[in-house]
């Protein structure tokens, strides 16, 4: 596909069956501390490209801000709206929060993938962790690339940033079963009930995703975080979903049997608890989620009229711990 040529129609998910099948990613490599890898780390090589709006996207910056890898990894924030071309950046003039690409230049992040890859015909998503030096993308599938920040630059950080794992070793077994059924059914629900297109697939994946959200409920009945008074990927995977839950998927993507901020009392105390961490709330744009989801999704919401609810206030109760809990 070259970049002059006719997009497919971008918002057009569902398959045949009525059900959303999200792509796998295609750029799958690693970041590594060695000299010797193939993407050794080095400060300021590698630039990432996101989203606000998108939760896959947001983990990464999360990360980022949590590790203390702001300068050493650059980024560059699309446009809260996809039009017909996909991601687009944009000058902060113009669209408070967006950035241009002052890397390879692109205007559309079409255009970086295919810079990496010009047979490249899946769909262009976000984030991408751009290799500067090389001219290529390493990777952008999100769960790996909170993974390379979580370790592979730690030579290269503030000494107080050193040593924090979000995937430590004796809790690995748990954080990925864990993550497995909230990614199939909260993560990816939201979308598989949003974006389905048959009666069926809607209430039987919206169903599942409440499901969860009860046994989400409970644990967090029982501890600080999904995994005792630790926090964990599994955490940082998940709060990206609940922080856009009542502003967005509720209503958006019809997944209305419950709130959070009036349902689910334990998910929004971690909710609160997780926002209120130095550096997160910076890294909630809640403008550019909303009107990307109600703007962009126009075969959902063809009047793109957003709704004015930011959801519950995450600010107060101030429920943060003294201690950092990582």
């Amino acid at each position: 596909m070259s970049s002059t040529s006719t997009p497919p129609i971008i918002t057009k998910w569902a398959s045949k069956d009525g059900e959303f099948h999200r792509q796998v990613s295609s750029f799958r490599s690693f970041v590594e501390p060695s000299a010797a890898a193939e993407f050794p780390a080095e400060s300021g090589r590698y630039h990432l490209y996101v989203s606000y709006a998108c939760p896959w996207a947001h983990r990464t910056l999360i990360v980022r801000q949590l590790k203390g890898l702001q300068d050493v990894i650059s980024i560059s924030v699309v446009h809260y709206l996809m039009g017909p071309n996909g991601w687009e950046f944009a000058s902060p003039d113009d669209v408070p929060g967006a950035t241009l690409d002052d890397v390879t230049g692109a205007k559309y992040i079409r255009e970086v993938y295919l810079k990496a890859e010009p047979s490249y015909s899946a769909r262009f998503t976000v984030p991408v962790l751009w290799d500067k030096k090389r001219q290529t993308i390493v990777n952008n599938e999100s769960s790996e690339i909170i993974r390379m920040f979580n370790t592979a630059f730690d030579d290269l950080v503030a000494p107080e940033y050193r040593g924090i794992t979000f995937y430590p070793e004796n809790l690995r077994v748990q954080i990925d079963g864990i993550n497995e059924w909230i990614y199939d059914t909260v993560n990816n629900g939201v979308y598989k009930s949003g974006f389905a297109v048959s009666q069926d697939a809607y209430e039987r994946n919206c169903r599942a995703l409440f499901e969860s959200l009860e046994r989400i409920e409970r644990i967090l009945a029982e501890s600080e975080f999904l995994l005792g008074s630790r926090l964990t990927e599994a955490d940082l995977r998940l709060f990206t979903t609940i922080v856009r839950f009542d502003p967005v998927y509720h209503g958006h993507f019809k997944c209305n049997l419950k709130q959070i901020g009036t349902g689910y009392p334990n998910i929004l105390r971690w909710t609160r608890e997780i926002y209120q961490l130095p550096g997160i709330k910076g890294t909630v744009n809640m403008e550019h989620i909303k009107k990307h989801y109600y703007m962009s999704h126009t075969q959902i919401n063809p009047t793109q009229v957003v709704p004015l609810s930011d959801g519950p206030n995450l600010d107060s109760p101030e429920v943060r711990p003294a201690s950092r809990p990582y």
